[in-house]
């Protein structure tokens, strides 16, 4: 019997709703950005792509999804007491989802994130055609119905094999949810899997994972303005990476060019995919990544023994998993800039400590007074900069 986190066949997940319906002007007018990626059909094929996890009989699923929203539950209190942030009251409990469940939702909020992106881009484009079009006396030539379709299903099968990939990845997640309720999950086959292979105890295991995603709540809970911002930043920085119709040419070519060397992990997909312009905005986005990221990973180590007695085995034997990826394993993440990710971690972490030793969890604590106090690109790096200019 292959791993399905409930039982009964409710993984949980609330997706929410779908990307803004088509308006009367997209459809005299062609194709909608938002309508660019299906959505719905790259949920549906990641989902029969994935493979279901490892296997596992039926008690040891129930014990499994039982034991994971019980640490959901029992992380609160020693992350509110480590972190000093606490989650409001009322806040919906960690969700316990399988593989497709953990699709479905990241679909839903990759669509949501994105519509006003792909909305600006096609709108740019169609102004820029409607230009040429009255320079050369001629009308502009709408994209049709068929050819949409057929555009925005080949664009969510690539997207399908993304999610299908990442979805045996992670462990856990604070879903944003920018088009409805953000929501915690543990992906329970992943977790399963991962303690398996790291042959470390289980219990410990699972409420190590469920600190590290309960302080993402808390950060995003805690400090309520943290969640749009950081939506708002990221369709910022995306809005901007795709180039004007003019440049797409030039611009793939430079890209193309380029992959060899994130192959071989001398630079960075998102480096490459942007120009020097906008790595700066870009920098601002990976500098509150590495902050949030790392917080959650000193975070669940600083609880300690006592709550996590196997804390220091797991902390050991988890970040040797991170070094230890395969051949193919490296490139995809490199390809899909998660490579970067687990430089997040490090950096922020680093950044969060020396913060720490200067002036306590409460002065740590002053960065989430407003986005003017979060750290800048440069002092994620270089910590004591940060200290100055926040306390003087």
């Amino acid at each position: 019997m292959t791993t399905r986190p409930d039982p009964h066949g409710q993984t949980g997940t609330e997706p929410g709703g779908t990307p803004p319906p088509a308006t009367p002007d997209d459809d005299a007018e062609g194709l909608a950005g938002h309508d660019l990626v299906d959505w719905d059909l790259a949920a549906a094929a990641a989902s029969r792509l994935v493979p279901p996890g490892p296997r596992a009989g039926r008690a040891e699923i129930e014990q499994l999804v039982a034991e994971l929203r019980s640490a959901g539950a029992r992380a609160v209190e020693p992350v509110a007491t480590t972190a000093r942030l606490r989650t409001p009251p009322g806040t919906p409990p960690a969700l316990v989802v399988d593989r497709p469940g953990w699709i479905a939702a990241n679909a839903a909020s990759m669509g949501a994130m994105l519509a006003p992106v792909l909305d600006e881009v096609v709108s740019r484009k169609r102004v820029a055609d409607r230009a040429r079009a009255r320079t050369r006396g001629k009308e502009l030539a709408e994209v049709g119905p068929t050819a949409q379709r057929i555009g925005s299903a080949v664009t969510g099968t690539e997207v399908a094999g993304m999610l299908s990939w990442i979805s045996t990845k992670v462990l856990g997640q604070y879903d944003l949810a920018p088009q409805g309720t953000p929501r915690l999950m543990f992906v329970a086959p992943n977790i399963l899997a991962a303690e398996r292979e790291l042959d470390v105890d289980a219990g410990d295991f699972r409420l190590w994972v469920a600190m590290h995603e309960e302080t993402h709540r808390v950060q995003f809970t805690a400090v309520p303005w943290l969640r749009e911002h950081l939506i708002e930043q990221a369709r910022s920085v995306g809005a901007r990476m795709m180039p004007e119709p003019d440049q797409l040419a030039q611009r793939l070519g430079e890209i193309v060019s380029q992959v060899p060397g994130v192959l071989r992990g001398d630079t960075d997909i998102t480096q490459v995919l942007a120009s020097p312009e906008q790595r700066k905005r870009l920098a601002e986005v990976t500098a509150v990544m590495s902050l949030l990221e790392g917080h959650a990973d000193v975070v669940m180590d600083e609880v300690g023994p006592s709550v996590i007695p196997t804390v220091a085995t797991i902390r050991s034997r988890f970040t040797e998993r991170r070094k230890g990826a395969g051949g193919v394993d490296k490139l995809l993440r490199r390809l899909l800039g998660m490579e970067a990710k687990m430089r997040q971690y490090h950096d922020g972490a680093v950044f969060v400590r020396a913060v720490t030793d200067q002036v306590g969890v409460d002065g740590f604590n002053a960065l989430w007074t407003s986005p003017q106090t979060l750290p800048r690109p440069t002092e994620i790096a270089e910590p004591h900069t940060w200290v100055a200019r926040v306390h003087g």
